[in-house]
């Protein structure tokens, strides 16, 4: 950790560049989880049908939304058909064949107006931080990628919860955009300038440890893969590999924290439907002591196979499109040299 780095990173790119980088990244992996996610959601509403005023956990690969059910089970497009489902197969294919191809990526475009910023923001502040430890303040070690990521992730947390939550008052509300201003007016009035970060807790708790072991563990992967293979720079499949891998260690380790904001969430969500004001918040660790006192151990970790198969193509997608797209931008300022 003492030795100072003497030179920058190697044919570096701008961070508008990591920018244009992260953003297609986010874009593509989007539209590559949507559709499970739809499907998922699909065959949970067959299975359980949603009632009025019920909240849903909607992912697109990127982050956690909340949509709130208003009118039943033809609530939104989600599952406005009453078709009935085998499994994941039969579900592709009867949405696809009676609903169109489109119907897979419902509620993408709206989501996305807070993914692509949150993960841009992410994506760079990594990056810049990871370099600034290495080549400003001269650190070296593999905890580097450990403290970056942490850091990174807490700044994208404390920007975009704010708008989640307005996000979801609104909708839960059916408030159109141009009211964004007076739904957060209102909010702020009623409950605080405090109560917009409301939730925050639960998803720093997961969300900043998960990026801290996933930027560890993929640094760490990428490198030894590099070296196996004889290569100076991760290409397309090595990057992939160590970012499945690395997401699906990360998802594993901080499930409990999954399992606690996912039910926070939907709880915030349902009271703001109710338009109920929370005044005390329970706590993570209280949520944590009634889910091991109702279910035990195993409560905690629920839905361990689902989100390992979302999160694992997710953060492989994602990060070898970044790699790919940051590699492309690096020939192209060598090329200009």
């Amino acid at each position: 950790m003492g030795e100072r780095a003497v030179s920058g990173p190697v044919a570096a790119i701008s961070p508008v560049q990591q920018m244009l980088a992260s953003g297609t990244g986010a874009l593509l992996t989007s539209i590559f989880v949507t559709p499970l996610d739809v499907v998922k959601i699909r065959l949970q509403a067959q299975q359980t049908p949603f009632h009025q005023g019920k909240c849903f956990l909607y992912c697109n690969g990127l982050m956690d939304h909340i949509y709130v059910c208003q009118n039943g089970t033809s609530c939104t497009s989600w599952y406005k058909t009453p078709t009935h489902f085998s499994g994941t197969l039969d579900a592709f294919v009867k949405i696809s064949r009676h609903e169109g191809l489109r119907s897979l990526w419902s509620g993408l475009p709206p989501t996305l107006v807070m993914a692509v910023p949150a993960t841009i923001i992410y994506f760079t502040c990594y990056d810049q931080l990871r370099d600034f430890l290495k080549y400003g303040l001269g650190f070296q070690g593999s905890h580097i990628p450990l403290v970056a990521g942490g850091l990174a992730r807490l700044g994208a947390v404390t920007v975009i919860s704010p708008l989640e939550l307005v996000r979801t008052k609104m909708q839960s509300r059916r408030l159109p955009y141009s009211e964004l201003r007076e739904c957060i007016r209102s909010a702020v009035a009623q409950d605080g300038l405090l109560s917009l970060w409301r939730g925050w807790g639960p998803t720093v708790l997961r969300d900043v440890p998960f990026s801290a072991l996933y930027w560890f563990n993929y640094e760490l992967m990428k490198a030894q893969l590099c070296e196996q293979s004889g290569m100076t720079q991760a290409n397309f499949s090595i990057s992939f590999t160590a970012g499945a891998v690395s997401g699906a260690i990360a998802a594993i380790l901080t499930l409990p924290f999954d399992v606690v904001k996912t039910r926070r969430q939907i709880q915030l969500g349902e009271m703001d439907t109710l338009g109920v004001s929370l005044k005390k918040t329970t706590s993570t660790w209280h949520i944590m002591k009634e889910i091991w006192a109702e279910l035990g151990y195993r409560g905690l970790f629920a839905g361990f196979m689902p989100r390992v198969i979302k999160v694992a193509p997710a953060c492989a997608v994602m990060i070898s499109s970044y790699e790919f797209g940051k590699a492309f931008f690096q020939k192209m300022n060598l090329d200009r040299q």
